[in-house]
């Protein structure tokens, strides 16, 4: 038998316990910095970082490694640490809307997904402000507080209310997502832009939204939202309607019903390529 075999239920209750106070401990830091002050650094013009984000990222890191002290975590201020060969590795991200959070505006999140030879088998995302804990686990469903939650009925594109987010280069990238924006906009019932792409794939989840999709992403970004989405019935791809994957430039996250039209549209809107752009001068 393979030594690396898929999780017992009660190893992913341990996974999942484990995830959830790390993510509780998380967002207490993060409610104390929001009341008290941070500092904030700049990786670019538009790209911050903030203490809040390392002492955030450093309390998650010790909970697991109590817990786990074998296994690979990769993390968005301190990248990838391997503890050795585990099969296991979490992903976090331990303030998802940094921009938010600095300027006071109450949607960010903390992220936290383990990873089983490449498969997401937990996710758990806490926003903090609101008091709501979203949670998946493979196979188990996706809950908010405890209650499961499942994807929207939304059946057409023309019905839905959508969500967006623009990457960090948006200023010096012509592939920055604004002709896709614009083209959903003048699609969809509404689209929206939260600043949490996280929190964006918890609210696809829960029925909130209808349907997401974003360029760009990290890995923390999606990780444990991306089960969160699946776990509740509904549909990840990329672009073109091929495999999802967390490391993925492309990502469309939908309740699965509107899931055909939000790639045609894609496709519809889709840039010029390179060639078109200079053959068009």
């Amino acid at each position: 038998m393979h030594a690396d075999l898929f999780p017992t239920h009660t190893q992913l209750d341990d996974f999942k316990a484990t995830a959830v106070e790390a993510a509780t401990f998380a967002g207490k830091i993060l409610l104390e910095y929001g009341r008290g002050g941070f500092r904030i650094e700049y990786k670019n013009a538009v790209n911050l970082v903030t203490d809040a984000d390392r002492t955030s990222e450093q309390v998650i890191i010790e909970t697991i490694r109590r817990n786990y002290p074998n296994h690979n975590i990769l993390a968005e201020e301190r990248g990838m640490e391997s503890a050795g060969r585990s099969p296991y590795k979490w992903v976090i991200d331990p303030l998802d809307g940094t921009t938010n959070f600095a300027h006071g505006f109450p949607m960010y999140c903390v992220s936290i997904g383990l990873e089983h030879e490449g498969r997401m088998v937990v996710g758990v995302i806490l926003d903090p402000t609101r008091q709501e804990l979203f949670a998946a686990v493979s196979g188990q469903g996706a809950t908010l507080n405890g209650q499961c939650i499942r994807v929207s009925h939304t059946s057409a594109l023309d019905a839905a209310l959508l969500v967006t987010g623009f990457a960090y280069d948006i200023r010096e990238s012509k592939n920055n997502n604004l002709g896709y924006f614009s083209h959903f906009c003048l699609r969809a019932r509404g689209v929206r832009r939260t600043g949490s792409a996280a929190l964006d794939l918890c609210y696809v989840a829960a029925g909130r939204f209808d349907g997401f999709w974003e360029m760009k992403l990290h890995a923390w970004d999606v990780a444990a939202g991306s089960l969160m989405v699946t776990e509740a019935g509904g549909r990840m791809s990329d672009f073109k309607g091929g495999a999802f994957s967390i490391d993925g430039e492309e990502m469309v996250a939908s309740n699965g019903l509107i899931h055909r039209e939000m790639l045609d549209a894609l496709r519809k809107a889709s840039p010029p390529s390179r060639t078109q752009e200079r053959l068009s001068h």
